[in-house]
């Protein structure tokens, strides 16, 4: 697939942010920018972190790797809790070493938490987070809502059961609304006035067909092997669980559904997700600079 151009005027010495749904070409961006002014390149994609997962989640190849410096891919076990703040502290890790980053990803929250800050909410306890898991798997994402304060309430998608669970979980355990947490919120660790923020935005059919084609080679680079090498390891609750294509490809390997059906749900996963990513970066993202792609 066809890299992007370099935009006009981008700085050559500030930190550079680069947030588009999946698909959208944002790590070949992100590669042409480091190569010709040096850096290293970041991600903040929440599954790209997953050390079982390269193929299906279209990390850097072990020659891009080679190539370019790369921070924070597949650095992280199938089994790991990882959150929003555990990604903050690596990226702070890197930035200390002094070299210009360039951030890469598609995972808003990650985005949010550098820039805008993220609050130093304490850890769930397991047996809490064991209680919203059977309340949500019992009940629903509505029981859930039922409990949260007005203010976290409006301000989460109340559509993803994620978010629903942890502001959840959250009120449980402190006390407080997530919404509390998120006004007591620190200085950021790059504010936006500080990089060059960059978002992508895609046309629909265009990047229909581009998932539809990335998928295409994910299958043929040996996305099913990867898959059925996770199989004895496979626990569906799992963050890591969460790759796109995973769920579709377990089904086929065990049986449940033939792999044309398989590939396709897939794709309708992915063109799902990118759907979510970009309501995200048009609600979340009007200060960034936005890149028109066809």
């Amino acid at each position: 697939m066809a890299g992007l151009e370099i935009p006009q005027g981008l700085s050559r010495d500030r930190p550079v942010l680069i947030a588009g749904p999946t698909a959208s070409g944002k790590s070949a961006l992100a590669e042409a920018i480091v190569a010709r002014d040096g850096g290293v390149i970041v991600n903040a994609d929440a599954l790209q972190v997953y050390s079982c997962w390269r193929i299906l989640t279209a990390r850097p190849s072990p020659a891009d790797e080679a190539a370019l410096p790369h921070r924070l891919y597949g650095h992280v076990g199938r089994d790991q809790a990882y959150s929003a703040g555990h990604w903050l502290r690596d990226v702070a890790a890197v930035l200390a070493a002094g070299r210009r980053p360039v951030i890469v990803g598609g995972t808003g929250l990650y985005f949010s938490a550098l820039t805008e800050g993220l609050a130093e909410i304490p850890p769930t306890p397991p047996a809490l987070r064991a209680e919203a898991d059977a309340l949500l798997a019992r009940r629903g994402v509505a029981a859930l809502l039922a409990d949260l304060d007005p203010e976290t309430a409006a301000r989460i998608d109340c559509r993803n059961p994620a978010r629903v669970q942890r502001a959840w979980e959250v009120l449980r355990s402190t006390g407080t609304g997530l919404a509390h947490w998120q006004d007591a919120t620190g200085a950021p660790l790059v504010p936006l006035a500080d990089a060059e923020a960059l978002v992508l935005h895609p046309g629909r059919d265009w990047l229909g067909a581009r998932i539809d084609a990335r998928f295409d080679a994910m299958m043929a680079a040996g996305a099913l092997d990867e898959v059925a090498a996770e199989l004895p390891f496979w626990q569906p609750a799992r963050p890591s669980a969460r790759a796109i294509g995973a769920v579709e490809l377990v089904a086929f390997l065990h049986g449940e559904i033939p792999l044309t059906g398989a590939v396709a749900a897939a794709k309708v996963a992915t063109r799902q997700y990118a759907k979510r990513q970009r309501t995200w970066f048009r609600n979340r993202m009007r200060d960034w600079r936005g890149l028109t792609l066809p």
